[in-house]
């Protein structure tokens, strides 16, 4: 006689499993969510007579996964060229970052290359999404629009519409009739993210899916979630600013290390081709405290300015203020500055930001902290034109940052004369041994640490020139 089955218990949060309760969630941390789950009992699996044949690698077409672009070419260079058929895509980001905003302008684009396109809310009425498709210019004859919470109703409505894009806002509001659990739970986020990858691939129809984000900043719901999903996609930026970034997490049909850039306004969301002139401010004179640093998002160049601001602190232990960058990276700066350059700044309340509402988490922005740094302190504006990219070891050293000849060629592109880049290894360490290279019109000099740099720029407490930078 068959044992019966052991019972399992759940947590309703993360969906782990134990086999004994206990009264909190060893995944999540969260209190009192793990509760009995239902077991099915064990049936023996029968073979299934296939429908197609298997075929040598060699003979499947690739024509039906060719991409097709949105009509929003950033969103199309994160895809990695555009929506694929067949495809499920996860859209994550926080309340308010623009997500509903930015999937109806894809639906609407959609629609107007005469592709039919269903776009399924569960969190506003039509009504509501129809007028804030009148704000933005979304309306069109192909575009079908229907607000359901059930998933057998949205199911129906793919059997109706047959479109080429599905768009589902979000997946925590739909439910599947028979399962337990409430919308948004485990279960049900598991049910119905199943049978919607599951359409998609049988009917060969480009599903997006919303997804919300925890206060941690992951996506919310069971971790199947993300696997089942052929793309994640995450949907940031700052309350403050209008600018907002695309992240791919996961990408089967394209690079996972391109971002795009849009710009969220009154009427709408609009792609950033060329985001630089929104976190760098053109000086007409030269301010202390300033500094411009090349970054890299993903494989897109991106220049950011830099500002500091050092004063006298009446505090026993002075301040330390970030906004945009590593307090932990600025910590460090400043330690480097006062070990190797000589810059006092224990009694000094610190404090230093970016441009525009940019996050600066690379190494590569070291340097253009320490010289915004050094002169704010100084008081003293750096040379016009520079640019600066490295990134500052303990010992006072600039190490060699990737994509150095992209991120030059962007700065020369924007006008700038003067790069300061980290100097190669094996090269001379006397920083007056050999003429700076040109790149593009623009003047490439290479230092060894951040000391020859500030030396080089003129940021020293006891400078003897100045050299030249050129016009």
């Amino acid at each position: 006689m068959p044992k019966p089955p052991r019972p399992t218990y759940r947590c309703t949060e993360c969906g782990w499993e134990t086999a004994k309760w206990v009264g909190r969630c060893g995944e999540c941390q969260a209190w009192g969510s793990v509760a009995e789950a239902a077991t099915a009992p064990a049936a023996r699996q029968a073979a299934t007579p296939v429908t197609t044949a298997a075929v040598p690698i060699g003979q499947v077409a690739v024509e039906d996964a060719a991409h097709r672009s949105s009509g929003v070419p950033e969103l199309d260079r994160v895809l990695g060229g555009g929506l694929v058929p067949g495809a499920a895509i996860l859209l994550a980001g926080e309340p308010g970052v623009g997500k509903s905003t930015l999937l109806l302008e894809v639906a609407a684009q959609t629609a107007r290359y005469q592709h039919r396109t269903l776009y399924v809310t569960g969190e506003e009425s039509a009504s509501q999404v129809r007028l804030r498709a009148d704000r933005t210019g979304g309306v069109h004859d192909q575009l079908y629009l229907a607000a359901e919470t059930d998933l057998g109703a949205v199911l129906t409505h793919v059997e109706q519409v047959r479109p080429t894009l599905l768009v589902v806002d979000s997946v925590q509001t739909i439910a599947a009739a028979g399962v337990e659990g409430v919308p948004g739970g485990v279960t049900q986020v598991k049910e119905v993210s199943a049978a919607l990858v599951r359409m998609a691939k049988t009917r060969g129809i480009t599903t997006v899916l919303v997804g919300h984000v925890t206060k941690e900043g992951s996506i919310a719901g069971p971790r199947v979630l993300e696997h089942l999903v052929d793309v994640v996609l995450h949907f940031e930026g700052d309350r403050d600013s209008r600018f907002r970034m695309v992240r791919a997490m996961k990408n089967r049909f394209g690079p996972v290390d391109e971002v795009g850039c849009f710009d969220l306004g009154p009427d709408g969301i609009t792609a950033v081709s060329d985001p630089t002139g929104l976190f760098v401010e053109h000086h007409h004179a030269g301010v202390a405290g300033t500094c411009v640093a090349v970054t890299m998002e993903g494989r897109r160049p991106l220049l950011a300015e830099v500002q500091a601001l050092a004063t006298l602190s009446a505090q026993e232990r002075p301040r330390r203020t970030t906004s945009g960058l590593d307090s932990s990276r600025l910590a460090m700066v400043l330690a480097v500055l006062q070990q190797h350059v000589g810059l006092k700044l224990v009694n000094h309340d610190v404090f230093a930001s970016t441009v525009g509402g940019a996050r600066l988490h690379e190494p590569s922005a070291d340097l253009a902290v320490a010289v915004a740094l050094a002169s704010a302190t100084l008081a003293t504006p750096p040379p016009p034109g520079v640019v600066t990219m490295g990134e500052i070891g303990l010992s006072g050293e600039l190490r060699r940052v990737r994509d150095l000849d992209v991120r030059l060629a962007e700065a020369a592109r924007l006008g700038f004369k003067t790069a300061l880049v980290p100097r190669p290894a094996g090269a001379p360490v006397d920083p007056r041994a050999e003429q700076p290279r040109t790149v593009e019109g623009m003047r490439v000099v290479e230092v060894p640490s951040v000391a020859a740099a500030l030396h080089y720029l003129g940021l020293t407490a006891r400078q003897a020139r100045r050299l030249p930078l050129g016009d």
